[in-house]
């Protein structure tokens, strides 16, 4: 199975073409699923697991793998479906979320799949908020569910981060009231994180949950407002993998047209420890952040309103 994971250096070659590689997995039946593959460490058959007495009961056991503890998760009963059948010959796809190792044990493992952007689409109105999706698209005339991995993980190990004081009183000391942060990401629990972060300086944003909305809102105000956006949106906090246009794309075509170009563009992500300087550079990125750390967010918002 190891050999299915190729060297994620191999795929950082699709930054900036609005592609990505998704690996289908499926849980209980024939409907299948997918995640980011930049998402995953690798893919394992289920190792012997050790129960942690009055834990989250989706939590199945602890693995060791090399030595490091790792949490399993049964992502189809954290996901509202029936624990995993016969987990004995299961799979446990070991990924990194803000910071964390974590492993989801699922059914079975199919392949990777090279996608573009365009290809994935958000949830279907009307899917209503309690959904574990983040996207949807199809493969070989089947539907492909994108699960919401850190809305997930939110549930079953709630963040416990904790803004700082004196980053908070050191914001408020800025007027801020006639500014707007966009926040681009397409899962509603980072969006929501990110706002409530903002709210607590009082910095008014605007949520959108894909590159090409964004990039539309952007050309839409700076149209309407006939100014450089920046006076008025000086701050774009994207996530990077996204439906319909990833954050490359978007910070290439904010960067490239002179009434958006001097917009302050941060790449906020829970692949932490993938993305170096380097490719940041490659689109013009102004920075990058390993979500989610409140202090560490509004410290670079900070950093940036004194250098404004």
């Amino acid at each position: 199975m190891n050999m299915l994971m190729k060297s994620i250096d191999q795929r950082t070659n699709l930054a900036g073409q609005n592609r990505f590689e998704m690996l289908l997995f499926s849980l209980n039946g024939h409907q299948r699923f997918g995640i980011n593959v930049f998402k995953v460490r690798e893919v394992i058959r289920v190792p012997e697991l050790t129960e942690m007495p009055g834990a989250h009961p989706f939590i199945k056991g602890i693995a060791q793998l090399r030595g490091n503890p790792v949490i399993v998760i049964d992502l189809s009963e954290a996901t509202s479906g029936k624990p995993i059948r016969y987990p004995e010959q299961a799979f446990v796809i070991v990924t990194e979320y803000n910071r964390h190792i974590q492993g989801f044990l699922v059914s079975a493992v199919d392949r990777i799949v090279n996608l573009n952007w365009s290809q994935i689409q958000p949830p279907p109105q009307g899917a209503g908020k309690s959904h574990y999706l983040t996207a949807v698209t199809e493969i070989e005339g089947k539907l492909i569910q994108v699960i919401d991995v850190e809305k997930v993980f939110s549930e079953i190990i709630p963040s416990e981060h904790e803004i700082e004081a004196e980053t908070a009183q050191q914001l408020k000391g800025f007027n801020t009231a006639e500014i707007e942060v966009l926040v681009v990401d397409d899962s509603a629990v980072a969006r929501n994180q990110i706002k409530r972060v903002l709210d607590s300086v009082n910095i008014p944003s605007k949520l959108l949950n894909d590159g090409q909305s964004a990039l539309q809102y952007l050309q839409d105000f700076a149209a309407k407002h006939k100014g450089v956006l920046s006076e008025k949106i000086p701050l774009v906090i994207s996530d990077i993998e996204m439906p319909i246009m990833d954050c490359y794309t978007l910070t290439s075509a904010i960067k490239s047209e002179p009434l958006l170009k001097d917009i302050h563009v941060v790449l906020h992500s829970s692949l932490s420890g993938v993305f170096n300087e380097s490719m940041v550079k490659k689109v013009g990125a102004d920075q990058f952040l390993a979500k989610f750390h409140p202090d560490e967010l509004l410290q670079a918002i900070n950093h940036w309103l004194l250098i404004k």
